[in-house]
């Protein structure tokens, strides 16, 4: 059974920073993609980065290039998304998801298992 599990949502301060963890278990593919997506209310899930699981294909939505960073470590089978100079409109659930071969795409339609998402809230 394939298990994603998302942390470090948090209140932070307009310019401050996060850092969200995706915690993976039971997916056993060798060649596969994660995404972290996010979805403020009264508006759609979008896609926010992707990394494929070979390390070279790495994708960021306009909105967060050079804010956000994704990363992996492989010994803890776990992707993180490191957020600086958040902003008001970063405010959102974030989830993480997998999808099965190693294309990276922000796009929310083909992966094939979400966490539960972690809340994001930046406010004074």
């Amino acid at each position: 059974q394939v298990q994603l599990v998302e942390s470090g949502g948090d209140l932070v301060q307009p310019g401050g920073s996060l850092r969200l963890s995706c915690a993976a278990s039971g997916f056993t593919e060798d060649y596969y993609a994660v995404g972290w997506f996010r979805q403020a209310p009264g508006k759609e899930r979008e896609g926010v980065s992707c990394l494929s699981s070979g390390g070279g294909n790495i994708d960021y939505a306009e909105s967060v290039k050079g804010r956000f960073t994704i990363s992996r470590d492989n010994a803890k089978n776990t992707v993180y998304l490191q957020m600086n100079s958040l902003k008001p409109e970063d405010t959102a659930v974030y989830y993480c998801a997998i999808k099965r071969r190693q294309f990276c795409t922000l796009s929310r339609y083909i992966y094939n298992y979400w966490g539960q998402g972690t809340q994001v809230t930046v406010s004074s």
